[in-house]
């Protein structure tokens, strides 16, 4: 098997393994809490029941009830949406909810309503979160020639710009890519799927998402009458992996552009080479050698290669 496709085989592997892993959690997820949600819902609605055969109502009644409905708000489960029959922990939202864990992102709307649930958390982040992160490590290394190396030498090579104001006008384009395909336009669609969300408040939880900071405040698949709910939370799901991959590479690709202007130097930091040797060593399989496969594999002709050490200080 050729390098080159030996390669791109393994990282394909390495991503159907990934995705095993959080179907894998997803389904031990949904076994383990599914039971103990449907639980707290029949506590809960008959609690409701209790609450309104009562004919008289003193406020320790009442504390006594907003405390066990907030408590069960807390886990996801409302006394208003009982009847819809939506559920936290099928299979679609146990596999939301996985990805959310390792990814960081935690939205903290759904949590584990079991002990062994939590502990179970812990143990599948323990592992999933590193494996997360070498993913999109992996998957970005494969995005940085077409995405960086080779549209800056098209800059220089072609347009005959200077290798500093080639990558700052290289930066400029590659961020309003990600602004208008991972921001603006799925703003768009959320706003559209989401009849409570206006254009900002799309637009807002794609930046809380993509920044991984997770705020939980709109949480998109939430509306009891939400159509396709299954397929919709996993292509968000998929929006969320392939929006930070894309967050990983304008993260690079500002990193070797702060290279190219001596920031890193002037901070005393470590260059973008030093720090992620996946540029020079391939995390999954090795760089390809063949004539065949010489235009994938090498950027461009070693005298008009864009470099990022070259430059003087």
């Amino acid at each position: 098997m050729p390098p080159l496709l030996r390669t791109c085989s393994l990282l394909a592997g390495f991503i159907l393994f990934y995705i095993a892993y959080l179907l894998l959690g997803a389904l031990v997820f949904s076994y383990i809490e599914g039971p103990v949600e449907e639980k707290l819902r029949i506590d809960l609605t008959t609690l409701k029941q209790q609450f309104l055969n009562q004919t008289c109502i003193n406020v320790t009644q009442l504390d006594a009830f907003l405390e066990r409905v907030l408590k069960a708000n807390k886990y996801g489960v409302s006394v208003l949406r009982n009847a819809s029959g939506l559920s936290n922990w099928d299979l679609a939202s146990s596999l939301f909810f996985a990805n959310t864990l390792v990814t960081t992102v935690g939205y903290g709307h759904t949590t584990p309503l079991s002990d062994v649930g939590k502990a179970f958390s812990i143990v599948y982040a323990l592992v999933g979160v590193p494996l997360t992160m070498l993913v999109l490590a992996a998957c970005v290394h494969r995005l940085m020639y077409p995405m960086t190396h080779w549209p800056l030498g098209l800059l220089q090579q072609r347009a005959g710009l200077q290798p500093r104001l080639a990558s700052l006008l290289h930066f400029l384009m590659l961020l309003v890519l990600v602004v208008l395909c991972f921001f603006a336009v799925p703003a768009l669609v959320f706003s559209a799927m989401e009849h409570k969300w206006s254009f900002l408040d799309a637009f807002y939880f794609c930046f809380i998402s993509l920044c991984t900071i997770g705020l939980g405040d709109f949480v998109p698949g939430e509306q009891p009458d939400q159509k396709y709910r299954g397929l919709y939370k996993i292509s968000v799901m998929v929006y969320l992996f392939v929006g930070l991959m894309v967050m990983f590479l304008v993260l690079r690709t500002f990193h070797k552009m702060a290279d190219l202007y001596g920031l890193t130097a002037f901070f005393h930091l470590p260059s973008c080479d030093e720090d992620l040797a996946e540029d020079k060593e391939p995390i999954v399989g090795e760089e390809d050698t063949p004539e065949a496969d010489e235009a994938m594999t090498r950027p461009l002709d070693p005298s008009s290669q864009v470099s990022y050490n070259t430059i003087s200080r």
